[in-house]
């Protein structure tokens, strides 16, 4: 009997496991080549981690500031990136964010406009000029609208709450997944010609964090165990003004837009004390440096009353706060009962994004394993050490654009793939383990010590010492995550899920560890009380981390120079 006979299956020529952002935009230009295309979500379909992003998207347009080109988005986001981005990345990025924004509003997107008309622009951490296109403060929201009609007019397959646990394949070549239903825990074998992962970040690992229950690492953790390469898994992002306060919204991100919209830090003694920590760009700094700064504050007794700074908008009409930042005045008014046109907000640093991900190749998003492709924040280069606020919806436009169409390309030359009946059975009883460990350990435990692991050892700042003590407690994660015990059927059963999210997170707070105990410097988001300093050699190479059997292999590739040109372009920064 064969896996089709004995499973729900289903064919398709590309297969897209993620429905945010890079996932949504990915099928639809694979369809646009006229490939049979799939997208699977663990999630409701318009339900993913993009509509989180708020703030806008960047893209030198030059609606607001007419100086304001690609070179000098190219410039910024290296610069942002402390120069270990993939260059020809940044390179892309910078040059096709227009158009990709025009494509999405010729596609129905609303953006905020100038008086004349355009596409209204406004200032963002690290970015030189007024360069994020935005709708409000709710932007991500509205791209996964428009997103989401524009491919469900052109026809994709919508395969919602299904959780991929293993990638099939046919020899060397990644040709499928097997997955379940999360309502009624039946199984489902995708076949594809190519796959495409498009699965966001890894922020469930942390205590504190402004994501959503669906970021523990899946789509990083199935090409891991696929023979992907992973890269800069040391470099994670703490936005720095998450809610604080009450406990029950701890980590919930208040966007950058306020910053970006004349917002002013303050310590409890009232000083705006981002004067001290960058007095030229203040508040809009680069996302490591603000996050590093309130948490100092914080550590050195200057804090707000639960832990966090004062953020203020107040001094702003409050018609114009409530225009420009419609979701943080509801926000704050429902969640915290604080009214931000009238007083401050309380804020933190919050776990929010990887700059580190699947090791992709810049033009077409194919990783280093065959047939698996990858794009959004699951992917790695872009960014280098610290992303840009903004830069990540622009990112999900070009490099989502580019994974389906090179995507497409790729399954037309290839023939139907063959699979074992050997890899599905496998996947079918690790999948079923969980029920076998009756009063074994608790998912639930695990997934909480695992957090308190992560935010107090892999934190905003990191020693030797630490990461070491965080290795060892892994490693016992690991031995309990073995013996998870999932109760009752496999019906709507959130323990049982939690058994496949846990491995995920296990095998990429491992590999965010090992990264950075490796890397004996500071830079961008990595920062070593050791290793305060920034190393000219430690900006010359990347780290890479691959599976060799169950261990955990990481190696180092020099980082590909720049070209004359480009360098031109860094230099003029001077």
């Amino acid at each position: 009997m064969t896996p089709a006979s004995r499973y729900e299956t289903h064919e398709h020529d590309v297969l897209i496991i993620g429905a945010g952002g890079a996932g949504l935009r990915a099928a639809i230009e694979a369809l646009e080549q006229g490939a049979r295309v799939a997208v699977v979500c663990k999630s409701l379909l318009g339900k993913a981690h993009t509509v989180m992003a708020e703030g806008g998207m960047a893209a030198a347009m030059a609606n607001v500031d007419k100086a304001d080109n690609w070179r000098i988005h190219f410039r910024d986001t290296m610069n942002g990136g402390k120069r270990l981005n993939n260059w020809r990345m940044a390179q892309l990025h910078a040059q096709e964010s227009p158009d990709r924004v025009r494509e999405l509003e010729q596609w129905g997107a609303l953006f905020d406009r100038t008086a004349d008309g355009e596409i209204l622009q406004r200032a963002f951490g690290g970015h030189t000029f007024k360069r994020l296109c935005h709708v409000g403060d709710r932007t991500g929201l509205e791209m996964i609208r428009t997103l989401q009609d524009r491919g469900v007019e052109m026809g994709f397959d919508v395969f919602m709450e299904c959780t991929v646990t293993r990638l099939l394949k046919d020899g060397d070549r990644v040709a499928g997944a097997f997955a379940y239903w999360r309502n009624s825990g039946d199984f489902v074998v995708f076949k594809a010609k190519a796959v495409v992962i498009a699965t966001g970040g890894i922020g469930k690992s942390w205590k504190i964090t402004s994501n959503s229950w669906e970021c523990t690492g899946d789509g990083m953790a199935l090409a891991y165990d696929a023979g992907a390469e992973l890269l800069d898994m040391e470099f994670v992002q703490f936005h720095p003004t998450g809610m604080v306060w009450p406990p029950g919204v701890t980590g919930v991100l208040v966007t950058e837009a306020v910053r970006g919209e004349g917002g002013i830090l303050r310590n409890n003694n009232g000083d705006r004390f981002m004067e001290k920590y960058d007095p030229k760009r203040l508040e809009l700094s680069t996302r490591d440096v603000v996050a590093r700064a309130i948490y100092t504050e914080v550590k050195e007794g200057r804090g707000s009353p639960h832990g966090g700074a004062f953020l203020d908008i107040s001094h702003k009409p409050a018609e114009y706060v409530k225009r420009k930042l419609p979701s943080m005045y509801h926000q704050f008014k429902e969640l915290a009962d604080v009214d931000i046109t009238r007083g401050p907000m309380e804020v933190g640093p919050t776990c929010h994004y990887v700059m580190g991900g699947i090791r992709v190749d810049a033009e077409t998003g194919q990783s280093s394993a065959p047939g698996l492709f990858a794009a959004g924040e699951v992917a790695a280069g872009l960014h280098g050490a610290n992303r840009l606020g903004g830069n990540s919806l622009s990112d999900l436009l070009v490099f989502g654009r580019r994974a389906g169409l090179a995507a497409a390309h790729y399954a037309q030359k290839q023939s139907w793939p063959s699979m074992e009946d050997a890899q599905v059975d496998l996947a079918a009883r690790r999948a079923l383990a969980p029920f076998a460990c009756g009063g074994g350990e608790n998912p639930y435990a695990v997934h909480h010590d695992l957090q308190e692991v992560m935010q107090n050892l892999v934190g905003i700042f990191r020693t030797d010492e630490d990461l070491r003590r965080a290795l060892v407690a892994l490693d016992h994660l690991k031995q309990r995550a073995k013996r998870v015990s999932a109760q009752g059927s496999r019906v709507f059963n959130p323990g049982w899920h939690l058994c496949f999210d846990l491995d995920a997170m296990l095998t990429l707070s491992e590999a965010c560890t090992r990264a950075a105990l490796a890397r004996k410097e500071s830079r961008g988001a990595h920062s070593r009380i050791d290793f305060p300093k920034t190393e000219d050699g430690w900006g010359r190479k990347n780290q890479v981390i691959v599976k060799k059997g169950d261990a955990m292999d990481l190696f180092e590739v020099p980082r590909p120079p720049l070209p004359d040109e480009l360098e031109q372009i860094l230099a003029e920064d001077k």
